[in-house]
């Protein structure tokens, strides 16, 4: 059985650790906040934290990471390969442009190593459950090496293609997760503003063809005003800026896009940064 390490214990990583442990597969974790690894490993046995990731391929076959800018991919990328050797890969399923996902590859297969870019789709619910859509660029043959593994937190694993297709494909995904974001909270805000009972509303809606994962999951809350679950806007709009790039360079039209940037910006100004994506409705209210 290969042996996993994970680097990045945040609302996504930690459940994704946690189901790699249950398999049987995490020997060690490793966090930007070392407390926040010794933690971890002290409630699962077994598990090693560890702190100076340049380590982990002494004990590990495989890293997965889940961390937050291009900028500690790379850096991971580069601390890894110090150790790396054949056989070793890193799987990281942050969201990160593609260039940067090539960049972290040609680091480690300089090392005989490989790296497949993985990032993931569903939420910090799908990351709890174990139902997590994985889009993958890289070898297909790594793929198959590391399948078990990514098995372990993902309902479906898609190969897209070469290193860097994955994180295209979840480019395409920020796109229609901020688009759908737009619809649903401008509508329910008119729903609030009219009078409708949240009750009836939303199960007439999603009896319907308005149906979606964000109106099912996110629709009661964002009417209760609840915004501590799910993926933080200031996440979403770091991944924005990387799409509307790629956008510009690919000449498609951004205009969801550059709506949604100049939204979560604001509300992030006001200091909502770490709440979720609906609390867009904040500004879909007018008040």
């Amino acid at each position: 059985m290969l042996k996993i390490a994970f680097v990045g214990l945040g609302a996504m990583g930690a459940p994704m650790a946690g189901h790699l442990h249950r398999a049987g597969y995490l020997v060690a974790v490793s966090n930007r906040s070392p407390d926040k690894a010794r933690r971890f490993a002290a409630e699962h046995a077994g598990v090693l934290a560890v702190d100076d990731p340049r380590d982990l391929p002494k004990h590990a076959d495989v890293v997965i990471s889940a961390v937050t800018a291009d900028a500690d991919v790379i850096a991971l990328a580069q601390a890894l390969a110090v150790h790396a050797g054949a056989g070793f890969v890193l799987v990281d399923t942050s969201t990160i442009a593609s260039t940067s996902a090539q960049k972290a590859a040609e680091i480690l297969r300089a090392r005989g190593a490989d790296f497949l870019d993985a990032p993931v789709s569903g939420g910090v619910e799908g990351a709890k459950n174990g139902k997590l859509s994985v889009m993958l660029g890289g070898e297909a043959a790594t793929l198959e090496r590391v399948r078990g593994a990514i098995e372990c937190f993902a309902a479906r694993i898609t190969h897209m293609g070469a290193v860097g297709a994955g994180q295209n494909t979840k480019a395409v995904n920020q796109v229609l997760v901020a688009g759908i974001a737009q619809a649903v909270t401008e509508g329910l805000a008119l729903g609030q503003a009219l009078g409708l009972e949240p009750e009836r509303l939303l199960p007439t809606l999603l009896a319907g063809a308005a149906q979606s994962w964000f109106l099912e999951k996110r629709g009661a809350t964002m009417l209760r005003n609840e915004f501590s679950v799910g993926f933080k806007l200031s996440l979403l709009h770091k991944d924005l800026g990387i799409v509307r790039q790629l956008a510009e360079q690919a000449g498609v039209d951004h205009s969801i896009v550059d709506k949604a940037l100049h939204d979560y910006a604001e509300l992030m100004r006001r200091g909502h940064g770490d709440e979720d994506i609906s609390a867009l409705i904040r500004l879909k209210r007018g008040r």
